[in-house]
């Protein structure tokens, strides 16, 4: 596919979208959250191109990243791809973080989280306690032809974001309890899955969802392991093996998303893939991994620190 003509068309459909969003006699636009993602956007909807690339990926988000899965994602340069890894990208979580950002009891403004989110792009990380959540379909698995199950495992996390897709996909989100989103969390780390949490600049500069991930279906993840693109940020923590107490049975080989294992005598790491999720820690049948901080990782994303900071 012609990279020229790609931008052509995408720039065409972004058009017909905004004369559609405009124009229309009874659109999306009039819905409260839609209201409230363009005021929170602080600029007019007519020149807000960020918050209007962030109305298109949050009403048309399973065409969108169907679209630059099967499409973009394919014929990208090198300097593309890490381009959008810039605007799009995502920390991981371990079980124990994820379970804290869904059921903090009061208020986190935390700003310019550079040390936590190391990307380009300062952003502001802003919890309002407490969260509403809402689940919806993952696009990245819509977009595979044979994609895992179950598919509802978004978690859309606080305002303007979880009334947004609660009220523009009524029929494909529900709104859930805290312990309805820790279930959610628990059955897929069960699976297998990464808990990520997103970030985009056309969010408001917000984290915005939690991301239950699978390494057949997720495109960040692809992005890093096939590309070697860094879509994701690590945890902060590192996986430590006792060799003494590994059997060599290859379980964390086959469950790390990341690829991070291989077995000789016993399990080894390689230190740079790991990205400390915390997956093989549980999956592990001789109890022979556990996840320790390593600064070199980075800092965690941890609602304890962020908290303490807040009240600093």
């Amino acid at each position: 596919m012609n990279w020229t003509i790609f931008l052509v068309i995408f720039g065409f459909l972004c058009v017909l979208i905004l004369v559609f969003w405009l124009f229309g006699e009874r659109g999306a636009r009039t819905l409260p959250s839609t209201k409230t993602f363009f005021h929170l956007g602080g600029r007019s909807r007519l020149l807000n191109f960020k918050s209007l690339h962030g109305y298109i990926y949050m009403r048309w988000q399973k065409f969108y990243l169907s679209f630059f899965i099967n499409q973009v994602e394919k014929v990208s340069t090198k300097g593309l791809r890490r381009w959008w890894s810039s605007i799009y990208h995502a920390k991981v979580l371990t079980e124990d973080q994820a379970k804290k950002v869904i059921t903090i009891d009061e208020d986190i403004p935390f700003q310019k989280i550079e040390k936590v989110v190391p990307y380009p792009v300062a952003h502001d990380l802003v919890l309002k306690a407490p969260l509403k959540i809402t689940v919806y379909e993952c696009g990245c698995r819509l977009a595979r032809q044979n994609h895992c199950e179950p598919t509802q495992v978004c978690l859309w996390i606080g305002e303007p974001f979880a009334d947004f897709m609660a009220e523009h996909h009524p029929k494909e989100s529900r709104s859930l309890t805290h312990q309805e989103a820790l279930t959610i969390l628990k059955e897929e780390h069960e699976r297998g899955h990464v808990h990520t949490a997103w970030f985009k600049d056309a969010m408001l500069d917000r984290f915005y969802v939690i991301c239950n991930c699978c390494p057949c279906c997720c495109g960040g993840i692809e992005m890093m392991v096939k590309y070697g693109v860094p879509m994701l940020a690590s945890s902060g923590y590192v996986a430590s093996i006792a060799p003494d107490e590994c059997s060599a049975c290859g379980v964390c080989v086959d469950i790390c998303p990341f690829q991070a294992l291989m077995v000789t005598d016993f399990a080894e790491l390689n230190w740079e893939k790991c990205m400390g999720c915390g997956v093989c820690v549980d999956h592990c049948p001789n109890e022979a991994i556990t996840l320790v901080r390593d600064e070199r990782k980075g800092v965690p994303l941890d609602v304890d620190a962020l908290l303490s900071d807040a009240a600093v």
